[in-house]
């Protein structure tokens, strides 16, 4: 019965409009810190697109260590949860790719369209059905395809407590001290071999979990 409530269109409205004032009301009571903002601003001071990739766990915050004024358009799926999320997305410069699992070609040319518009691609490379925290090969594909850098970037908060779900999603409390972690933009050659990839998926994660870490550190000094 729960499930079907999260499917009806007008609940998810509401749940979602209730969860925008709550992450706005944490963003206004805490403090943002960005290190390394200079990797992602040499691309948005020249206008040129890259991919963005976080775990999915760290969904909620993840506007705030953008400061162009553009959107991030992040690939979803169509799933209730994937809808549910562009609700509250829309409101902090988050737009969802949808990626109807039938149908994968139709995102990759959103993707392709999009990234010819100078505009900015983020993806949760562990989805929201996991495995979590660990990196599947689509953000390289794309990041190979399309010939841009894929930049990592990881947060942590203060105050915050982990759902006890498949992700362990972060949710941040009010009054937090937040810092964002980002690292050098990687390159994936344009023809890549299947080791070359797992040995990248394998760097990927050993840099996202590396932020998180030193994320953590700065809270804690």
């Amino acid at each position: 019965m729960l499930k079907n409530l999260k499917k009806n269109k007008l609940i998810q409205y509401i749940l979602a409009f209730l969860a925008v004032i709550y992450i706005f009301i944490v963003r206004s009571t805490s403090k943002i810190n960005v290190v390394n903002k200079k990797f992602p601003e040499k691309f948005w001071k020249k206008n040129q697109p890259f991919i963005l990739i976080f775990w999915h766990s760290q969904l909620m915050m993840i506007s705030f260590a953008w400061v162009k004024n553009k959107n991030i358009n992040i690939l979803a799926s169509d799933h209730s949860d994937g809808r549910f999320g562009s609700i509250i997305g829309s409101y902090f410069k988050l737009r969802n790719i949808e990626r109807p699992s039938k149908k994968s070609n139709t995102a990759l040319k959103n993707i392709f369209k999009l990234v010819k518009e100078n505009e900015y691609i983020g993806i949760t490379p562990d989805g929201p059905r996991g495995p979590n925290q660990k990196i599947s090969e689509g953000a390289i594909k794309i990041a190979s395809s399309l010939q841009i850098p894929i930049i990592p970037c990881g947060f942590w908060s203060s105050k915050n407590f982990q759902l006890k779900s498949r992700d362990k999603f972060l949710i941040t409390f009010p009054f937090s001290k937040c810092y964002f972690v980002w690292s050098k933009p990687i390159y994936v050659e344009k023809k890549i071999s299947k080791n070359m990839q797992e040995k990248l998926k394998y760097e990927l994660e050993k840099q996202l979990n590396k932020n998180i870490s030193e994320a953590k550190k700065l809270i804690n000094k």
